[in-house]
Formats: C-alpha cells, sequence, structure tokens
C-alpha cells in the first residue's frame, strides 16, 4: 500500500530550475538564449548543443492549437524529470522559458494541445553538472492504476511545506500527476510515467486550503484518478 513518511534532512534534487515569465523573446540579461519554433507537427530547436548555466528558450507557437513546451531530465533511463516548462501558449504567441543547465542529455517537448509525450527534441549541454540539494520536508508515495490514484485520500500538509511527491506507476498505461492550489492553477506536477516506472517531483505547498490533483492524460482524471487533499 502507499504511504506517506517524514524524511529528516535533505533531499537530492537533480536540478534547480524556474520557469519563465510571459515574454516577446527579448534576450536574457545573461546566459544563451535558444529559440522554439513550435507547431502542430513540429517542434524546432534552434541550437542542440549548449554550454551549462543559465539559458532562456525563447518559445513562438506558429501552430494552430494552445502549446506548452517542456524541458526534460533524465531519469531512470527515460526521460521523465521535469526541469522546466512553459505553458498555455497560444496560436500566434510567445513566451520565455529559463532554466539553469547543468551538464548531460535532455529532451525538450512540443506538446500541441498540451497533451501526450510531446515532440521531442534531444540537446547536449556541455560542463559540470548542476546537481544540487534541495531540503524537502518529507516523502509522499503515490500509486496510479488505470482507475485511481492511490495514497493521497489521507494526506493532509501544512502551508509552506516542501513535499516530495513520488508517483509509482502500476496500470497499463502513462499516467502523471498534476496538483492544483485553492486557486485552480497548478502548483506543480509529475509528468507522464510508463507502467512499472517511478516519477517525482519536489512541490512546495504554498497556501492553505483545498488542493485538487488528477491524472490529465485522456479520460483517466474521469475514471477516477483525481481527489483532494487539505493544507492549514
Amino acid at each position: 500500500m502507499p504511504s506517506f513518511r517524514t524524511v529528516p534532512g535533505i533531499g537530492a534534487l537533480l536540478l534547480l530550475a524556474a520557469c519563465g515569465s510571459t515574454g516577446s523573446g527579448g534576450a536574457p540579461a545573461s546566459g544563451t538564449s535558444v529559440a522554439i519554433t513550435a507547431t502542430d507537427t513540429a517542434c524546432q530547436v534552434a541550437k542542440t548543443e549548449l554550454q551549462a548555466g543559465q539559458t532562456t528558450f525563447a518559445v513562438t507557437n506558429n501552430g494552430n492549437q494552445v502549446t506548452e513546451v517542456y524541458v526534460y531530465g533524465e531519469q531512470a533511463g527515460t526521460y521523465t524529470k521535469v526541469v522546466s516548462e512553459v505553458e498555455n501558449i497560444g496560436p500566434g504567441t510567445s513566451r520565455d522559458m529559463q532554466v539553469n543547465l547543468g551538464g548531460g542529455t535532455y529532451e525538450v517537448a512540443c506538446k500541441p494541445g498540451q497533451t501526450g509525450d510531446g515532440i521531442r527534441t534531444k540537446i547536449t549541454v556541455a560542463g559540470a553538472a548542476a546537481e544540487q540539494e534541495e531540503a524537502y520536508d518529507r516523502e509522499v508515495e503515490v500509486e496510479a492504476t488505470d482507475h485511481a490514484l492511490e495514497g493521497l485520500s489521507s494526506f493532509t500538509a501544512k502551508a509552506g511545506e516542501k513535499i516530495e511527491f513520488k508517483l509509482e506507476n502500476k496500470g497499463t498505461t502513462e499516467h502523471e500527476l498534476e496538483i492544483f492550489g485553492p486557486d485552480g492553477k497548478e502548483a506543480g506536477e509529475i509528468a507522464p510515467v510508463k507502467p512499472g516506472a517511478t516519477g517525482e517531483a519536489v512541490i512546495t505547498l504554498k497556501v492553505p486550503g483545498t488542493y485538487s490533483y488528477k491524472c490529465g492524460i485522456g479520460d483517466h482524471a474521469a475514471k477516477g484518478l483525481k481527489g483532494t487533499f487539505t493544507v492549514s
């Protein structure tokens, strides 16, 4: 059965990253700027060999659907670790996504319609790894089956807690975990996890109130992969 437990001290987090703010593709004050052109059928990354450090991905959506763009790091042999993301990029608009990349390989994914694994492009970053440690308060294990997300029904937290959520997929198809704050805005997520695999993310539950969670893939939430928990 899934459980949650307190983990004292420091938890390892592969990368420290931040989602960018809305922009028109302007150059950052420092670091590298890389253009990404997204359409309904393509994800063109202007430069796929980068140096470690601060990078701004300037995303332009030339497609007809709202899109989102993710940078994924490698985790257990698959690219499922969310390093950074930018969502709700409407047709004909641009957004910037800033991220501090360490040495290694990553995948950039454009997701027309904001669903699925996305159209992916591998990038290589030369230089030292940006492996850093970030404190988190405790770890919560969640099991995904094809009809439920188990492990959060009795979970509660206090405002300001940093929780490392771990999603183990025991279903027959990909599942993900999206968590939304009391205002309905996404607080964080674990990207789609393949059957038999595990994904994780550290999410700060900033304010008190009722949070909701779901698997945002297809009709999975309607099948029962959803719920709520309380932060006091």
